[in-house]
């Protein structure tokens, strides 16, 4: 049972207040504690103010006529019509209107008879009233920046150092949680709010995104996909539910020709491989594979690259040598995403974005260098992220897995500490 009282709770209070309950009685029925009732309708009563004559709330205000209680000898009028002074403040027999009634069980005038025709000071008990109090202070409670200067000064410098790096915030929160005073949550409401010098226009995600316009016509199938659609992709990830799965694509620059990036994302520890490759070639991407089952070796290569996921790009297209080793031993499964659904394979798409932060559409890769790359595929593997528990990729790789040391040490991965992290264009000096 919530500890908050509801709606329903009230409706129950007030009806027993009418019926002439005790609060034991009533505390019964909605299943708390009588104290529990009692300081319900203590904090959320409502006042109805008493109308008093010439508005003193003096008992014997409508018969006084007292002159000079405040000592001025010259006045001529009455004190209790004197709008200088408030002679409830002088007087020796002023006695306020009040009703003992309301200091005592049920504290409310819902049972009263004479509630209608009292000049006093009243309070009734509305569950709706009440409801609505509760709620509006509650919301009150959490509003508002309740942090010294000086917390908002560290959040400040924290923030602005990092973001200038390209930084996530949930990445900076991830890796400084612990010297945070306040929820990410919060850290966006203040930015919202203005209350730091960070603004929405430097956080990266604060955008909005136009819905993609789908083609209706229908596509032919080639042949190279045969055998190997999205939902073969599927049926087989149905019989092999433990195999993992890395996700294929390429970044291209300016140019369709000229350098481009061919991408792997192991989708269980959302690492992603980067490779600078001359051309959009399909022997191109051959190469590559070959590469790394050169340096991995048969064993190690299917046990990181089972099954390739990819789009239907031209520089795939050679499936069966994707496939299969040159001398014909298979090595992986290939499959290919259907034609215009790149949300098959999204999670490569959305890495694809560190990418941009740093080489923007429309930059050429063409000044690129191998050591770049490796670089940036080490920046982006070291940002934390909420999905992987505030953990970055590299994090994820299984401690003692001769497999992934094997890969890393090949191919130059390495972690890169947290606040060091940079994805701005600056970090590609030339």
């Amino acid at each position: 049972m919530s500890n908050q009282m509801t709606l329903s709770d009230r409706i129950a209070i007030e009806a027993g207040i009418t019926a002439g309950k005790t609060f034991k009685e009533i505390a019964l029925k909605i299943n708390r504690n009588p104290a529990t009732v009692s300081r319900e309708i203590k904090a959320n009563r409502t006042l109805i103010p008493a109308t008093f004559y010439l508005g003193c709330d003096c008992r014997y205000a409508r018969s006084c006529h007292r002159h000079n209680i405040c000592t001025d000898k010259e006045c001529s009028i009455p004190c209790i019509k004197c709008r200088i002074v408030k002679c409830t403040e002088f007087c020796p027999i002023y006695k306020p209107k009040h009703c003992s009634r309301i200091e005592k069980p049920p504290y409310v005038c819902n049972r009263c008879y004479y509630r209608n025709d009292c000049d006093k000071r009243r309070y009734m008990y509305s569950a709706k009233l009440a409801d609505a109090l509760s709620n509006r202070r509650r919301s009150d409670t959490r509003t508002g920046i309740r942090l010294s200067p000086e917390q908002i000064r560290y959040l400040d410098d924290l923030l602005s150092a990092q973001i200038k790096k390209g930084q996530h915030l949930t990445h900076i929160y991830a890796e400084h949680e612990m010297e945070l005073p306040v929820s990410l949550r919060s850290l966006y409401n203040y930015i919202d709010s203005g209350q730091l010098s960070v603004r929405n226009i430097d956080l990266r995600r604060k955008t909005s995104y136009k819905p993609r316009k789908r083609k209706k016509e229908s596509v032919p199938i080639p042949n190279y996909r045969l055998g190997r659609s999205y939902e073969d992709f599927k049926k087989y990830m149905e019989s092999h539910p433990n195999m993992p799965v890395v996700q294929m694509d390429t970044v291209v620059g300016s140019r369709k020709k000229g350098q481009r990036i061919l991408t792997m994302l192991f989708l269980k520890t959302s690492v992603m491989l980067m490779f600078l490759i001359p051309d959009g070639k399909a022997q191109t991407v051959v190469d590559v594979f070959d590469f790394l089952l050169d340096i991995l070796g048969m064993d190690e290569f299917q046990a990181l690259f089972p099954v390739i996921l990819t789009d239907n790009g031209s520089e795939f297209k050679n499936a069966d040598r994707i496939e299969n080793a040159i001398n014909g031993e298979p090595r992986c499964k290939l499959f290919y995403c259907d034609p215009m659904a790149s949300w098959q394979k999204a999670e490569i798409e959305k890495n694809h974005e560190f990418i941009r932060y740093v080489i923007p559409k429309g930059m050429s890769f063409d000044a690129l260098t191998h050591d770049d790359v490796t670089m940036l595929m080490n920046h982006i593997n070291s940002i934390k992220r909420p999905s992987l528990g505030n953990k970055s990729p590299y994090e994820m790789i299984p401690i003692g897995d001769e497999d992934w040391e094997w890969l890393m040490q090949l191919t130059g991965m390495d972690a890169i500490p947290a606040d060091d992290v940079n994805l701005n264009p600056a970090i590609l000096k030339h």
